[in-house]
């Protein structure tokens, strides 16, 4: 099939943004001897390697060593004058993800994808310009991600959006977030504890709006707890820049915060803008997106989009599932199929937040009958730190077929817990399975296998 197109067009798949779905899919293709280039204009890996989870987490990691050591002395070990070195974080995790760069590069040229360096406008349904030279392509798959959105109002170009916060030149003792999603909550945890006076800022009722309502709320108690001052029902109309380099920042409700630097996570926008899409006819949404059918094609059928720039779920494991799947219809007779029920997420905020399937809100939508079992206690090595952290555990059962539907947990380790259980409910485990499995003791995970007794029971 190939070799008609060889005359033709440059590349068979022109694929444009270097990140988690773009490299992904050019890779697979390229395995399967279909001629690849990929351009990329910013940092090979993307969002996620870049300014993403990658280093997000190795943040997360750091901000917990001052409770670690604080807790350390209820066990009989105490460290003194503990110092954090802001400098020796930053450029480390920056030596870390050149590292992962140069990882990517390779893995693309091993695979014999052909690397353009630059940013790339489609000038047709069939060609792309990169840096003054055009390259032709059977298909042209838009792999460019999300960008952060910061609002705009007086003083706005003061703020920092997540791309400038790994980086900064001096670490922020004061620190103002704004935004109620997982981005910001994560990083209000990472700063208050690496020791900054933090304050994050929602102009919602609760954060974490999507979430199942009672893990947001009894999140919002325990990053309390942990340091951060948040303040619901809140949002900044002006902020001023003074003489010493500080920052004013002044609210909706009148009152007056000082800060060093301002953090706006207040969302993503797909990056669309530039690419010359719509000159060529491919239909955008609202938000920016690209519209894209279940194929992942968009209304121009040479062009195809997948990961975030659809803005259908902006998480990295989805984008790499897209790109394959997208590869499988394009090169190997197989069908585009994502299965987006029942994805795994996890919040690394402190602690941290698992969770997989429904919310109670969304099953009492969907199912007639109900159980909720829920438990929440002290982890056993909190007994002895002294620290008053709690942990959640929640689980939603259809009681008409005994299913498991949702599981969620607030407390250390979510995330690996919850990945573990996101199999069983993907393998349809009903509630006497779990019951049925013997715990692993003493561990926090057991309480999933040893809640007898529903919580609430919902419907009739």
């Amino acid at each position: 099939m190939g070799s008609v197109y060889v005359a033709e067009f440059d590349y068979e798949l022109f694929v444009i943004g270097a990140g988690s779905g773009g490299v992904r899919a050019g890779r697979m293709a390229a395995a399967k001897g279909v001629r690849v280039a990929i351009a990329e204009d910013l940092y090979l890996g993307g969002t996620c390697v870049n300014v993403g989870c990658v280093p997000k987490k190795l943040y997360v990691y750091a901000s917990h060593y001052a409770e670690s050591f604080h807790e350390g002395e209820g066990f009989g070990l105490s460290a003194q004058s503990v110092r954090f070195d802001w400098a020796v974080l930053r450029d480390n995790k920056k030596s870390e993800i050149a590292r992962l760069n140069g990882i990517y590069g390779n893995l693309l040229r091993n695979s014999g994808c052909d690397i353009v360096n630059g940013r790339a406008r489609i000038t047709g349904a069939h060609s792309v310009e990169v840096a003054g030279k055009t390259y032709t392509a059977e298909r042209i798959l838009v792999a460019t991600g999300g960008w952060p959105f910061v609002p705009e109002f007086p003083g706005s170009e003061h703020a920092i959006s997540s791309n400038e916060v790994f980086d900064l030149e001096q670490f922020p003792k004061r620190l103002i977030v704004v935004g109620g999603g997982y981005i910001a909550v994560e990083f209000a945890g990472i700063f208050a504890g690496l020791g900054a006076q933090t304050d994050l800022l929602y102009r919602g009722d609760m954060i974490l709006r999507g979430f199942d309502n009672e893990v947001r709320e009894f999140t919002a108690q325990e990053i309390v707890k942990k340091g951060v001052n948040l303040n619901l029902n809140a949002d900044i109309v002006k902020i001023d820049k003074l003489g010493d380099g500080s920052l004013v920042a002044e609210l909706t409700d009148g009152r007056v915060l000082e800060a060093d630097q301002i953090l706006y996570a207040t969302g993503r926008k797909p990056k669309t803008q530039g690419l010359g899409l719509e000159e060529i006819g491919v239909e955008l949404n609202k938000s920016g997106a690209v519209v894209v059918n279940d194929n992942f094609q968009s209304s121009v059928p040479s062009v195809y989009a997948i990961g975030d720039v659809i803005d259908r779920v902006q998480l990295t494991p989805v984008a790499l599932a897209e790109g394959m799947a997208l590869v499988r219809h394009l090169y190997a007779d197989g069908e585009a199929k994502v299965d987006y029920e029942l994805i795994p997420t996890a919040v690394f905020c402190q602690p941290n937040i698992g969770t997989v399937g429904l919310s109670e809100e969304q099953a009492v939508e969907r199912y007639a009958k109900v159980d909720i079992y829920r438990s929440e206690f002290r982890a056993l090595k909190h007994t002895i730190s002294g620290s008053d952290e709690r942990t959640l555990m929640k689980m939603i059962v259809d009681r008409e077929t005994d299913r498991v539907i949702g599981v969620h947990m607030v407390g250390a380790e979510a995330g690996e817990i919850i990945q573990g259980i996101a199999v069983a409910l993907k393998a349809g485990a009903t509630k006497a399975v779990f019951d049925s499995t013997i715990g692993i003791h003493p561990t926090a995970a057991e309480e999933f296998v040893t809640m007898r007794e529903p919580t609430r029971r919902l419907g009739h």
